[in-house]
Parts: structure tokens; sequence; C-alpha cells
């Protein structure tokens, strides 16, 4: 009898839920864990935007989160935490504190306010309604969430760059699952690991066809006037599995090797990558050493997947084509 593949939905309290704006391409995306989760955090790029991030420190008091919210709008779509915030504590989730319970929510944001209306973006209110829409189960990937008004390919200026995405991939190990949400809006190149292939990424003069950045540059063409804090892979990186926080923080940097397998160039100064790890502890047998450094390996891997999956999963916008619209792939 065949295994079925492994799915974010088979990590047992967990649900996710995106809310996209209609009225421009933003949105965000909430990942519920409503009982608590063991919860890490790694930074890599140079130009992060983020909330509650100390607190996930090994030594930091709190070990526990109830939410991580993923949203665009560069800092302004921070204010979405507070909606996500007020979902769960009228349904009386967060940390016991005197006579209140004060629920955790780590964020981190993007940078999409070059895409329409830049007064547009996700508040208290989309925060609240990606709540209302989460589910355990399948994911919805691409053009939504956090993912409506992802780019990548911008180290030659946005008129060459590309749609990127949000997506998501798992993987198992015996009985437990590894899986990781990933919303891609790299300065660089997507490139498909097991093969070397670029999917999306800086374009051509024709427009239609990939430029590969590094080969580019390589040939003594100079990048654009980069913006700061332009740009940003995150995503969350969970499993079932019993960790500290300790191993949960090194869950998320090994993680990190998925972004610099798929991503090229990745962790630049102008990039904001970072990954949050989570542990609900559904598996009960706690792990070790050997299994974390296996744990790790998986969450790479899932994390690399799921980058390709978010672009290979957009649709393009006006002057923006996705990895579907090219004619050929160098």
């Amino acid at each position: 009898m065949s295994i079925p593949p492994a799915s974010f939905g088979d990590i047992a309290g967990l649900k996710i839920g995106h809310y996209t704006d209609a009225r421009r391409a933003t949105g965000c995306t909430v990942l519920l864990c409503e009982a608590g989760a063991v919860a890490g955090v790694d930074v890599r790029g140079g130009a992060t935007g983020s909330r509650e991030t100390a607190l996930l420190a090994p030594g930091a008091l709190v070990d526990h989160v109830h939410a991580v919210l993923l949203t665009g709008g560069s800092a302004f779509g921070l204010d979405a935490a507070g909606g996500v915030m007020r979902w769960l504590e009228e349904r009386g989730h967060g940390l016991a504190v005197g006579p209140a319970r004060v629920p955790i929510v780590p964020a981190a944001v993007l940078f999409d306010l070059w895409l329409g209306d830049a007064a547009i973006r996700p508040d208290a209110a989309a925060g609240y309604a990606a709540c209302e829409a989460a589910v355990q189960g399948p994911v919805a990937e691409g053009n939504v969430g956090a993912g409506a008004g992802a780019t990548v390919g911008k180290l030659f200026g946005l008129p060459h760059a590309m749609k990127g995405g949000i997506g998501c991939a798992a993987l198992r190990i015996g009985c437990t699952t590894v899986a990781a949400l990933v919303v891609v809006n790299a300065l660089g190149d997507v490139c498909d690991p097991a093969t070397g292939a670029l999917v999306a990424g800086a374009r051509d003069d024709s427009g239609l066809r990939l430029r590969g950045s590094l080969a580019a540059l390589a040939r003594g063409e100079g990048p654009a006037s980069l913006l700061a804090e332009a740009n940003t892979t995150i995503g969350i990186v969970a499993t079932d599995a019993t960790l500290d926080k300790a191993q949960v923080n090194r869950l998320a940097a090994m993680a990190q090797a998925g972004l610099a397998r798929s991503i090229v160039p990745a962790h630049t100064q102008h990039d904001g990558d970072l990954l949050f790890a989570l542990a609900t502890g559904g598996v009960s047998c706690p792990i070790e050493s050997t299994q974390l450094s296996v744990l790790g390996a998986l969450a790479a891997e899932a994390v690399s997947q799921a980058v390709l999956r978010g672009v290979r999963a957009a649709t393009g916008l006006p002057g923006l084509p996705a990895a579907r619209d090219l004619i050929a792939h160098p």
C-alpha cells in the first residue's frame, strides 16, 4: 500500500488562513497554533521587518506562541498582528498574565508597496479576516495572502522582475512531519536545485526570457540601484516533533539552507530573509541531536520545495509575468 504524501494538514493543531485584498496586490497569511507551540526564528537577510522575534531567543522567558503572521505592506503591515491577537483573545487563547491572557503573535513583513496604491496595506481587520479563513488542510498557493504582491528577480530593476508567490511543502520521516510555508519576494532568481534550471527571476530585454542574474553579473552587467528593504523571503517551518526552544531555533537555522539552494543570490543586504520554526509536540518522543539534524535536513528540503511551488503557482500581473508565462528557460 502506498503512503500518501505529507502535507501541512498532517500536523495536528495548526491552521492556515489567507486574507487577500481585492483593491491591490497585497494581503496577509496567518498560521494559528491556538494551543501554543514552541517557536524559534532565524534571520539571515540584512533588511528585515518583524515583530516579537526577540522573545523567541532560547534564553527569553516566553516559550510558546499562539500564531505567526506573514504579511505584505512593509512595516505598516505589522498592524495586522493586532487583529490576530484580538481573534485569539476573544477565544481565550494566550499567555496568562495576571487577569489577562496575552496572545503571542510573532510576525514578519515583505515589501509590496510599489504595486498599486501604497496607502492600501494589511491592517488589524485583515489579520482578523485571515484568522476567520484559517483551515487545517490544503493551503492555497500563489497570488494569495502575503504572496499576493510578492515579486522576484529584482537585481536589474522592477521592470525586469517577475511575480513571486506563496508556496507550501511537507515531508515525513516515520511518524514525524516537517512542513514549510514560504512567501517568495526575493531580490534574486529562483532555480530548481534538482536540475539547476532557472524557474523565475530577472528577465532579459525581450521580457519573455530569463536573464540569469549571476551570469549577467559575471559578464559585467551592473545591477540596478537597489532599494533597501524592498525584498524579503519569509516563511514558517513547522513540525509535530517535541523540541525545546534551543532545538527549534536550530531547526530554523538549518531550514535556511533551503532558501540558499533555491534562490540565487539569497540572504543579501537588501533581502529581509527570515524563517520562523514551530514545534507542536504532537509526536511525544523527545528529539535527540542526531534526530534534530535529520529534521533540519528535511526542513531545508521542504523550504526549497515550497519556494518552487510558490513561483510556479503564481499568476502574472500587468508588467509582471509569472513563471508560467515565459516562452523558454535558459
